[in-house]
């Protein structure tokens, strides 16, 4: 993206402490300035490795050129995809319905929205999406020419909402939401693929999601 606004390529690792399990290691590009995480995985090719734990240094070597080049080829794609998403305008009122859609934890509640059954969403529904509305519309990382009125400031939104202003109880709970396939992660892929419909086809193709 711009000079100001630069994304890194990381690779996430875990494994149990006894050697039970096998280690994992994810694709995650960390935006610079809110550090902003994505693991969507791109023309269904898979954005993480599961290692088995072995001494077999070959296998692991094997392994190890896997993990680089689904990470090298994962974030060629995601500049282009981002790159453009920066030149593309929406409005205010299509970054609120984007955001909404995206939170949405089910599709009765996604199907009230397209409705106008308002008054049937829950307050806690509400509260969150406008949060992330007013991050969107206020927060600094927001008002970049990468991000202000872009399709890519509405994806910030979303993600940045679970980053840098929706509460946790531990860290653990926080990377678990962003990280391990938690409400956070969900929510961005649900917003990513929004992003991509809306690129494509406009607000019209905001459609029906899990």
């Amino acid at each position: 993206m711009g000079k100001d606004d630069l994304i890194e390529k990381y690779i996430f690792l875990t494994t149990s402490h006894d050697g039970s399990g096998s280690i994992t290691a994810a694709f995650t590009p960390i935006r610079i300035v809110c550090a902003n995480t994505l693991n969507a995985a791109l023309q269904n090719k898979t954005n993480t490795v599961r290692i088995r734990h072995t001494s077999n240094a070959n296998d692991r070597l094997k392994q190890a050129h896997k993990v680089m080049g689904i990470a090298d080829h994962l974030s060629t794609n995601m500049e282009a995809i981002f790159n453009h998403w920066t030149r593309v305008p929406i409005s205010d009122r299509e970054v609120k319905k984007l955001i909404q859609y995206a939170l949405a934890p089910s599709k009765e509640v996604l199907k009230n929205m397209q409705e106008g059954r308002e008054d049937e969403l829950s307050s806690c529904f509400i509260n969150m999406a406008d949060n992330a509305f007013e991050y969107a519309m206020s927060h600094p990382t927001q008002q970049m020419p990468t991000t202000k009125g872009t399709v890519f400031g509405a994806y910030n939104a979303v993600t940045g909402y679970f980053q840098n202003v929706r509460s946790y109880k531990n860290d653990e709970a926080k990377l678990a939401s962003l990280m391990m396939s938690g409400t956070g992660q969900q929510r961005g892929q649900a917003a990513f693929n929004l992003c991509v419909d809306f690129t494509n086809k406009g607000l019209n193709s905001l459609v029906l999601r899990n």
